[in-house]
């Protein structure tokens, strides 16, 4: 099957999702050597495919566990220029999904690469410190150390996010 990344006059309409790993006050994301910042687990939808299949199946790609989805957590609609596209325009439309807690955290394995074969490694990043850090998306900063039982709406545009609700 193939990803929903669409050429759209001159830029990219991407469906993606993400996967929301907490364990003992950190959150796991993953970071490769050609970005300068940590983003978190999942990937694009393949045509065809559900949210729901795509969050199970790219969790399980980059960590090598089956995990459980707790609830949708965030959608994400992103507008900006993707210098891994070739500076195209993106909009981008990704669904963050809480996923429940493993008891196998200890045999997780990352085999997964981006870009021409660059690796992608793991990372346990700690909620209280994770301004620390650059993260993507930048959201997590403030709004996983106060997670609700509720599904949160954000919107960037021109570098500007705005939480909808």
């Amino acid at each position: 099957m193939t990803d929903i990344a669409l050429k759209v006059d001159n830029g990219n309409f991407i469906l993606k999702v993400g996967a929301i790993i907490i364990n003992d006050n950190k959150v796991l994301m993953i970071k490769n050597d050609a970005f300068p910042y940590y983003y978190t687990i999942g990937g694009r939808v393949k045509y065809g495919e559900t949210s729901v299949n795509a969050v199970l199946r790219e969790t399980f790609e980059e960590t090598n566990i089956f995990f459980e989805i707790d609830r949708l957590a965030f959608i994400h609609e992103n507008f900006f220029i993707a210098d891994f596209m070739e500076n195209k325009f993106c909009h981008e439309i990704a669904l963050y999904y809480m996923m429940k807690k493993s008891k196998s955290l200890d045999n997780m394995l990352c085999t997964s690469t981006v870009l021409n074969g660059v690796k992608e490694y793991l990372h346990w990043l700690p909620l209280d410190k994770l301004s620390e850090y650059p993260v993507f998306p930048e959201f997590y900063i403030t709004e996983l150390t106060s997670l609700k039982d509720e599904v949160i709406h954000f919107i960037t545009k021109d570098e500007v996010t705005v939480r909808i609700m």
